[in-house]
C-alpha cells in the first residue's frame, strides 16, 4: 500500500553507442533498435509504466537527439520523462550520480535502456525497502557468464564479492549482474561528480569495504543483454515463443500462431508450462485413447459430472487446463490434479 501511494522513480541509462550490434541496428543509438515492432527502450519505458513507475530520468551520450525527439516529454507512453545528456563519458556511476537533482533523497531504480527485461520491479523495490539496503542488485542465472560481472552472495542473499567479467579460471558463481539495480541516496555519496565511475568495478566493491548492506536477489522472469545480433535475435525468438513477456502487435507473431485461446466459461482454468507443447500433448492424447476423448479441438472429455479440456496456448509454452462442472469443488479438485498429471511428464 506504501508503495501505491508514493511515486516510485527509475533512471533509465541510454547512452551506450552499440557497436557490436552495428550489423542488425546500423547508425541508430542501440536503445533504438526495433524490437517487434517499438524501439528496445519503449518496451522497457512500458515496462517501467507497468510496474508503477510513473518519473523516469534517461541518461544520455550518443545521438541524444535522436532518443529525445523520438519519446518527448514520455506523454505518449503514460509518463513524466526528463533527459541528462553526457558531454564525456562518466560511466555507469557517475551518469547516474548527474542525475542527483532527480532522484533527491528516495530509493531509485536503475535500468539499462538496451536490454530486453520483465522483472517484477515494484517488489524488488519493496524488498529493498524492506531490508533497508544500501543497494539491491538484480541478478541472472546465466550458463556461459564470462562476458558479465559475477556476484557472489550468501544464504541470506547478501553480496559477498564481484568478480568483473572473468575468465573461466575464475567463475565462482553462474549468477551475473544484470544492471537492473535499487539504489538508495546513501549509495551515491561514495560516487565522486563529474567524472567516471562504474558501478560493478568501483561502486559496489567500496560499499562493501564500507560495510554497507548489499542484497542480491533473483527475481522471476527473463532478462537479456541484447550486445550482439545473436543475443538480439534469440531474444526476437524468446519475445515470440513466450518466455520474454512483451506487449507485442499480433503481426509480429508467426503465421498461423493464431489468437490467445480465451479461457472456458464457467470452469477452473489452469495454464501449465512445459518445454513442448506438442510432445506434450501427443503423450496427453496418447493417454487418453481409452477414455472415449475428442481430439478436434485440443483434447475433450466429456463425463456425466465433469468436461474436461486439454489445449496448448498458441503464444506460449504452455497447455491450458479446463475443467466445467456443477460442484466447482470437484472442478477445482480434478483441475489440480490434471496439473499434477502435467508436471509429472516433465515434457
Amino acid at each position: 500500500n506504501t508503495l501505491r501511494r508514493c511515486e516510485m522513480k527509475a533512471i533509465v541509462m541510454a547512452g551506450g553507442e552499440g557497436r557490436r550490434l552495428r550489423p542488425v541496428s546500423g547508425t541508430l543509438p542501440k536503445p533504438m533498435v526495433p524490437f517487434l515492432g517499438r524501439p528496445l527502450m519503449e518496451h522497457i519505458l512500458l515496462h517501467l509504466k507497468e510496474e508503477g513507475f510513473s518519473r523516469v530520468c534517461v541518461t544520455l551520450r550518443y545521438q541524444a537527439r535522436t532518443i529525445m525527439d523520438y519519446f518527448g516529454d514520455g506523454s505518449r507512453l503514460g509518463l513524466r520523462l526528463e533527459y541528462r545528456v553526457e558531454q564525456e563519458p562518466l560511466g555507469t556511476a557517475g551518469s547516474v550520480k548527474n542525475c542527483r537533482d532527480f532522484y533527491g533523497d528516495e530509493d531509485f531504480l536503475v535500468i539499462s535502456g538496451d536490454a530486453a527485461c520483465d522483472f517484477p520491479l515494484r517488489r524488488l523495490m519493496a524488498r529493498h525497502r524492506e531490508e533497508k539496503a544500501a543497494a539491491t542488485l538484480a541478478l541472472y542465472e546465466s550458463p556461459e557468464p564470462l562476458r558479465y560481472g559475477l556476484v557472489l552472495t550468501d544464504e541470506g542473499q547478501r553480496v559477498r564479492c564481484f568478480v568483473e567479467k572473468p575468465d573461466w579460471s575464475r567463475v565462482v558463481t553462474n549468477l551475473v549482474n544484470t544492471g537492473v539495480y535499487v539504489l538508495s541516496p546513501r549509495a551515491m555519496e561514495a560516487v565522486p561528480p563529474g567524472r567516471p565511475f562504474d558501478f560493478g568495478k568501483e561502486l559496489f566493491p567500496l560499499l562493501l569495504e564500507k560495510g554497507e548492506k548489499l542484497l542480491g536477489l533473483q527475481p522471476e522472469g527473463y532478462w537479456c543483454d541484447v550486445g550482439t545480433p545473436l543475443s538480439y535475435y534469440q531474444c526476437c525468438v524468446d519475445a515470440l515463443e513466450g518466455r520474454l513477456k512483451l506487449s507485442v502487435p499480433p503481426e509480429f507473431f508467426p503465421e498461423g500462431a493464431g489468437e490467445a485461446r480465451e479461457p472456458e466459461k464457467n470452469g477452473i482454468c489452469i495454464d501449465c508450462p512445459c518445454k513442448s507443447r506438442a510432445g506434450l500433448m501427443a503423450e496427453l492424447s496418447r493417454m487418453s485413447m481409452e477414455l472415449d476423448a475428442d481430439f478436434s479441438d485440443g483434447i475433450r472429455i466429456a463425463r456425466p459430472r465433469y468436461r474436461l479440456h486439454i489445449a496448448p496456448l498458441p503464444r506460449s509454452s504452455a497447455v491450458r487446463l479446463s475443467v466445467q462442472a456443477e460442484d466447482t469443488e470437484f472442478a477445482r479438485s480434478l483441475a489440480f490434479s490434471a496439473r499434477e498429471l502435467v508436471e509429472s511428464l516433465n515434457l
